[in-house]
């Protein structure tokens, strides 16, 4: 078991929901409330975390590893809406009345931690506790506002302009700067980024290479190295 790992079980609920901007600087007492009906969970690699159409009864805070949000077109074909990474909600449209999930979700990475949230503890709190409420409104508005851009780049973006959007906000979201470089460690096949920007997998496989013959990046299937972020275009 790593450090972190064991740091987060031997922590509480309600400390460990205190990592989340939802609950940070919150009234103790009403994180409290939360933690009470709440639980500490583990998903292994590939995990199924909820199906499509499945009962909206939870919301889930990731504390460790990756989790994938997608659906699936009728003919197996695979999108993924988001990627997810620590200290990130997801499953919250079951707070504003969604009765089943609209989309999947799935452990990407083999050390999946999260707490699962009843949605009918939230819904009981909300009324109670307009701060809180608050919160959980200007959650939903970033959500929307998401999507709103993802539609306007698949709209108004190339092929090679989403996937290079996405290198730069995985760099802003996960990268690590060596000197003036910028490493990107990840899980992600070029398929899962095609998957992720609305484009083919040899798209993908082109335009990284493209990238790499004019040393903008480097890649192995475990990072992505970009050698300097304010030239990659």
């Amino acid at each position: 078991m790593t450090t972190m790992q064991l740091r987060y079980h031997q922590k509480s609920i309600d400390e460990l929901l205190t990592y989340f901007p939802l609950f940070q600087g919150l009234d103790p007492n009403i994180v409290k409330l939360v933690a009470a009906g709440s639980s500490f969970k583990k998903m292994a690699k590939h995990a199924i975390i909820y199906q499509v159409d499945a009962p909206a009864e939870s919301v889930f805070f990731l504390l460790r590893g990756s989790v994938k949000i997608g659906a699936h077109f009728d003919d197996g074909r695979e999108v993924i809406k988001r990627i997810l990474h620590p200290f990130s909600m997801f499953g919250e449209l079951g707070i504003i009345g969604e009765e089943t999930y609209r989309d999947f979700a799935s452990a990407m990475t083999a050390d999946v931690q999260m707490v699962v949230v009843p949605i009918s503890t939230l819904t009981r709190l909300l009324p109670r506790y307009s701060d809180l409420s608050l919160r959980v409104l200007n959650l939903l508005g970033d959500r929307l506002r998401q999507v709103e851009n993802r539609l306007e780049s698949l709209i108004f973006k190339d092929a090679r302009r989403r996937i290079i959007d996405f290198l730069k906000e995985s760099a802003s979201r996960q990268g690590k700067r060596v000197g003036y470089e910028m490493l990107i460690k990840h899980s992600l096949t070029q398929q899962d980024i095609a998957n992720i920007t609305g484009t083919s997998r040899q798209t993908v496989t082109s335009v990284l290479n493209d990238l790499r013959r004019a040393n903008l990046i480097y890649f192995n299937r475990r990072s992505i190295l970009i050698r300097d972020l304010a030239k990659l275009s």
